[in-house]
């Protein structure tokens, strides 16, 4: 369980692909507080630490994960942004956030608005998905690249986020432009309360009933 309040960004040093899988290797500076088979957020993606040397640590990423993320098109050199698992003993800065990328989505405009930015992005929906809670809201949250952010001007495909300098500085929004490709996770609340609406189906009723 992640807040998507991104601690930094990792650099990408090494990638190594085994068979559907692909090893990441990556520095960052918290590496040595890391414990195999701890959770990190990458971009988003819960993935589990694998191996840790020296100032570098390894995840592998599956084929399922690389099908639905943007993990796939990483380089040597590439910035991920990197949250390690919530703390339940302190507050809840962001919202609550899986790691369990939903699917990509695109980058379609970049404003500037007076020392922030406005990035607008464009998904695929898919209408029995979007009953499940698979869409976004206005002033709803939405994680994007392992980011808590607010959604502003949602559509049916598309939601716009304001980017403070801090944030553009501080993670790989600073690498986003129009036709990049990033991670999004919908809001969990929102699947949820999808779910409880659903029509519950009658129980089929035995003959002579």
């Amino acid at each position: 369980m992640f807040s998507g309040i991104v601690e930094e960004f990792a650099t990408v040093v090494a990638i190594n692909k085994d068979r559907e899988n692909i090893d990441f290797t990556l520095r960052c500076s918290f590496t040595e507080e890391l414990k195999i088979d701890q959770s990190v957020s990458h971009n988003g993606v819960c993935l589990t630490v694998v191996m840790i040397e020296g100032e570098t640590y390894m995840v592998t990423a599956m084929k399922e994960t690389l099908d639905r993320s943007n993990l796939g098109l990483l380089c040597v050199g590439d910035k991920v942004n990197v949250e390690r698992s919530m703390l339940m003993n302190g507050r809840l800065d962001g919202h609550i956030v899986q790691g369990h990328v939903d699917e990509t989505a695109v980058c379609t405009d970049v404003k500037d608005a007076d020392g922030s930015k406005y990035f607008t992005f464009e998904y695929n929906v898919d209408k029995e998905m979007a009953k499940r809670g698979y869409f976004t809201v206005d002033k709803g949250s939405v994680t994007v690249n392992g980011v808590s952010l607010t959604v502003c001007n949602p559509t049916d495909n598309t939601f716009q986020v304001a980017i403070i300098p801090y944030t553009f500085e501080h993670t790989n929004f600073c690498d986003i432009e129009v036709g990049s490709l990033v991670n999004i996770e919908f809001d969990i609340l929102g699947k949820y309360i999808a779910r409880l609406m659903m029509p519950t189906p009658n129980p089929s009723r035995r003959e002579g009933d």
